[in-house]
């Protein structure tokens, strides 16, 4: 067997061993809070296949020619190209890497002194990778892709003919089968036709004991070389499931947004507690100072916002109605409607236009909900420039000034 071939099979099998480590693409995505945390989230998207996704059955043909001991001396052809069948089945487990189970056999001629042939089948198993996939990025209607992979498996071989083995059994009889476990490689080219159906091109290199062919002298290797073409059916389509971090961070944001609500009434409720502990034992309740005629009530209400909203929530509602019933018992009051956002969060110019819109949301329920006039109320946005609370979480709010 010459050498230089068995260099070349070699190399397909380092080649197709030395598989890089290919990551999917990540980008990152900074997200602002307004709780003035800013946090680095990697969006890299995840492949995946269920137990029942992504199965194929390969169905091919081609031509095998061993590569063995060859002992001629004329001009006469050494290596003889028979059929080949092919049968397998497999999965991929992500878009990157499969398995298979794929099955040969057929005829095999050569000479070695003189014309001898067999037949023989061999199994294989097999781990495939997706080299466009990995350097290319996912795409499952990618026209055309080209899939190493390297196998390991069990060849039987009977039928020789003639039988000129210098392998022996055990009874000093010439050994008419042999038993071998090769070690393979090869390239598969893959062309989609539909979703469901692909059209393939594969050769394979495969690596024997030199009792291949039940002759053993000179180099310690044999070699079986073939190459197949046939359809792959995809059982099930092509398709992988996939997710991202990312896809959550507006869900997230909303959760970060009701806790740190729960926070501020929470820190409120305690300031509150710790006034009401401060004044115990219970001061002497004055007496009551009654109001100047005409005076109008004290305007107390506020509108809180969660982070980086304009929304006004069922129960800030509230209070809006409160204002709108104020103004309703006070016609001749004139009400500027103050918008804020908190300092710690985006930049000056987003905060003043955010503290607008929360000011605007109010007195569009004031004036189209519950028919306050227009004229008396007027619109003005602080943004984060001005804090009228030391808590940052207090200052996502409209202020409500009597002109």
């Amino acid at each position: 067997m010459k050498k230089s071939i068995l260099y070349a099979g070699s190399a397909l099998a380092f080649a197709a061993f030395a598989v890089p480590t290919v990551n999917a693409q990540e980008e990152t995505v900074t997200v602002v809070e307004e709780t003035a945390i800013v946090s680095e989230v990697p969006c890299k998207t995840h492949y995946y296949s269920t137990s029942k996704d992504n199965w194929f059955i390969q169905i091919g043909a081609g031509i095998a020619s061993p590569f063995v001991e060859d002992k001629t001396t004329g001009d006469g052809p050494k290596h003889h190209m028979t059929v080949n069948y092919n049968l397998g089945f497999g999965k991929w487990m992500s878009p990157y890497l499969g398995w298979r189970l794929s099955f040969y056999g057929g005829p095999l001629h050569w000479v070695n002194n003189e014309y001898e042939k067999s037949n023989y089948v061999n199994a294989n198993f097999d781990l495939m990778w997706d080299m466009f996939n990995s350097f290319g990025g996912v795409n499952s209607r990618r026209v055309f892709s080209i899939v190493p992979f390297v196998g390991l498996g069990g060849s039987y071989a009977w039928d020789f003919k003639p039988n000129n083995a210098n392998i022996l059994t055990d009874n000093g009889r010439q050994k008419t089968n042999s038993w071998t476990l090769p070690v393979s490689a090869g390239l598969q080219l893959r062309f989609r036709l539909c979703k469901y159906v692909d059209f393939f091109a594969e050769g394979r290199v495969s690596f024997y004991g030199d009792n291949f062919n039940n002759y053993a002298y000179g180099s310690p290797i044999d070699m079986n070389i073939t190459a197949t073409g046939g359809f792959l059916f995809n059982i099930g389509g092509s398709d992988f499931r996939s997710y991202n971090p990312c896809d959550y961070l507006d869900y997230i944001n909303t959760l970060n947004g009701q806790v740190n609500d729960l926070r501020a009434a929470l820190a409120t409720t305690t300031a509150a507690l710790a006034v009401a502990e401060s004044q115990l034992p219970c001061p002497e309740i004055p007496e009551t100072v009654a109001a100047e005629p005409g005076a109008p009530a004290p305007l107390m209400a506020t509108v809180r916002f969660t982070i980086n909203s304009a929304k006004i929530s069922n129960e800030e509602m509230v209070n809006v109605y409160n204002i709108s019933k104020w103004m309703n018992e006070n016609p001749e009051q004139n009400v500027a409607i103050v918008g804020y956002a908190d300092k710690d969060t985006g930049t000056s110019a987003y905060n003043m236009g955010l503290s607008k819109r929360r000011a605007e949301a109010v007195r569009s329920v004031l004036v189209n909900k519950y028919g306050v006039n227009p004229d008396r109320l007027s619109i003005q946005a602080e943004g984060s420039d001005v804090q009228p609370y030391d808590v940052n979480n207090w200052n996502r709010i409209v202020i409500f000034n009597v002109k």
